[in-house]
């Protein structure tokens, strides 16, 4: 299972931008994907989840303001940011699990190579 990331770019405080996560391989609607994303210095975090149902979870930084969806016809994931803040400047990585739903990176199988997002102020 390859995973492809794309969307991130430069982007004023307050502005919007759309990840895409692009699975090849078959029965993308099985797997359940994750975004997470690193800061310099920092560790991998929890950003947002979307189950195989189109549930969701938030990380609480982002709640309200980032939306997590799946179109499973066209094996891709999404993360649409709205109200960027120069504090989610980071790069973004997606992931996905066939056996593991939630928050915790490790329980992701299949990772991304990751896109980089840089908020301006």
């Amino acid at each position: 299972v390859q995973l492809q990331a794309s969307g991130g770019g430069l982007v004023q405080t307050g502005g919007s931008l759309r990840l895409s996560c692009a699975i090849a391989g078959p029965n993308f609607s099985k797997y359940a994907m994750g975004w997470f994303r690193q800061s310099p210095g920092k560790e991998r975090e929890f950003v947002a989840h979307v189950a195989w149902g189109g549930q969701t979870i938030y990380a609480d930084s982002v709640r309200g303001r980032f939306t997590a969806s799946r179109n499973n016809a066209g094996n891709t994931a999404y993360l649409q940011m709205d109200s960027l803040k120069p504090e989610d400047t980071a790069v973004y990585y997606c992931a996905a699990s066939d056996y593991y739903s939630g928050t915790s990176a490790a329980g992701y199988d299949y990772w991304g190579q990751g896109t980089l997002v840089t908020v301006s102020s």
